[in-house]
This record gives structure tokens, sequence and C-alpha cells, in this order.
């Protein structure tokens, strides 16, 4: 999960914890839109449900090598750039990519309002950073790590993209394996007037998502999709090198343990998603 700009953007020191929010979200690349109301959310109770705690490290050296990429029509991503366009790959819009979404989800387990979510960030990053070649599995990684992609603790992840009940994460209060991070948000996206938590899906804290989030809220998975592979994206990073994809990740959480099992989902998830085609 993203952290403040100095140190590194880092995410929780435990892996995976969680917040809540509520909002608008346009995206263009695919037509995505979804608009709900704001609302202050109440800080929820700490759990030991931590999604990242069932997810096995591979054995992967940081910087070696990169998962495999996949387009979101599951095509393999070509070495230099993209061989399709969104443009291209669009039956219109929205309909070809929740017809992918709907059989994606039939071979890697991922609800497919989800995968709308995370393949209409990479259509959308590939249409306005085509170098970056973000790739929706890793996003999808991510998010099973975060959140188990909006479903976290009994959560059930709505057709308006928000979870069922809110996903409020530990107060970063400076205890044990805890950074101190004083409220910046006034408890507008994690409810705690005296310190920021980790919000949304996709796991920002308040401040990060104050620079990346294009002001729409955490929770909703669609924007935190797209902030976050705006987030991994920045600088120009090639998130389909060995080299750039872990400077991505361990920007988003500077621990090798959660790159490793990021690496072990998004490319588990890619390799599943080829063999689907949609005409």
């Amino acid at each position: 999960m993203p952290r403040e700009p100095k140190p590194r953007r880092a995410g929780l020191a435990v892996l995976g914890r969680l917040g809540i929010v509520v909002a608008v979200l346009a995206v263009g690349a695919t037509a995505v839109l979804v608009a709900t109301r704001v609302s202050t959310p109440e800080a929820g109770q700490t759990t030991t449900d931590i999604p990242a705690l069932s997810v096995p490290a591979v054995d992967v050296q940081p910087g070696s090598t990169a998962p495999v990429n996949a387009t979101v029509a599951g095509n393999p991503v070509a070495d230099t750039q993209p061989t399709r366009q969104p443009q291209q790959q669009q039956q219109s819009g929205k309909d070809l990519l929740s017809t992918w979404a709907s059989k994606v989800s039939d071979v890697t387990g991922i609800p497919a309002r989800a995968l709308v979510a995370y393949g209409n960030a990479d259509l959308a990053l590939r249409d306005s950073q085509p170098s970056c070649r973000i790739s929706w599995a890793t996003l999808a990684g991510i998010g099973r790590i975060e959140s188990n992609h909006g479903q976290y603790a009994g959560a059930v992840l709505q057709s308006n993209g928000y979870p069922s009940k809110p996903i409020v994460g530990v107060p970063l209060d400076g205890s044990t394996g805890v950074r101190a991070i004083g409220d910046t948000d006034g408890g507008r996206f994690d409810g705690d007037p005296n310190y920021d938590r980790a919000v949304g899906p996709m796991q920002f804290i308040p401040a990060t998502w104050a620079k990346w989030g294009g002001g729409y809220d955490p929770q909703q998975i669609d924007a935190a999709a797209l902030a976050a592979a705006k987030y991994l994206c920045a600088g120009g990073r090639d998130m389909a090198s060995a080299q750039g994809w872990w400077q991505g990740i361990l920007s988003y959480n500077n621990s090798v343990e959660y790159g490793q099992k990021v690496f072990g989902l998004a490319d588990s998830y890619a390799r599943a998603a080829q063999a689907v085609k949609v005409s």
C-alpha cells in the first residue's frame, strides 16, 4: 500500500492492512462510469483476517525477472510495446471489458467486478502512458494482498465498486510494527481524527491518496485501481521490465516478501488468463 513521498512510499509494515471510503469516478479508456455519494466513514475495528497471510511467497529474487504480462484480451504483451491499443480492443467499451472480466473470473477466481477495475486501469494507462506497460495482473496481485479484491473480512464487492461494509485499517500510531503517521485528512476517509489509516481496496493512506486519487474516493475499486496504476507508473517506470516491476512494487510496500507474494499472484493470474479470448 503506498505511503508518503519521504521515506519511500511503502505499505504498512504488516502486509495487507485495510480501510474504507465512498465517491465518484469516470475513467476514459473504457468508458466505465461510476457515481456515488461521499461520506465520512467510521473507523473500523482491527482484525487478524489479513488477506496476505494466506498467500505464499514465491522463490524469486528482486530485480531478476518480472511476472508474465498479458493484455486485457488475454494475449501476451510484446516485449517492446503492447500490440493492441485500448480503442482496438473495445467492442463497445464497457461491454467488452465486462465480457473479458467474466471469462477471466472463471479461470482465476477473482471477482469479475474487481477484474473490470483492474482491466480498466490497465487500458487507461496503456492509453495515457504506454511505455509503462502496467498489467491488470499486477494490479490484481496487489488487490488480492491488500483486501482480497475488496472482500476483506467478509465484505462483498458490489456492482458499484464499493465493498458492502466499511474496511478501515489499523491506526498508524507508531505501535509495534506500525509507522506513526498523524492525521492528514481530518478523518474524512478513514474516520480517525488522530492518526491516518490505510483505506480502500488498494490500501492508500490519505496523504498518498491526496496526490494520486484525482479527487475521488479510495474505497471505490475503479478509482483505487487507477490510482495504483498511476502510482506504479510514476517517473517513467516500465512495469514490464524486471527492474521496473520490482522498483514499482517495492515502492508500494518496501518488503521483499510482499513483492514475492505479488509476483506469484500476478504471474499465475496472467498465465491463466492467456487462454481467454474475447471476440
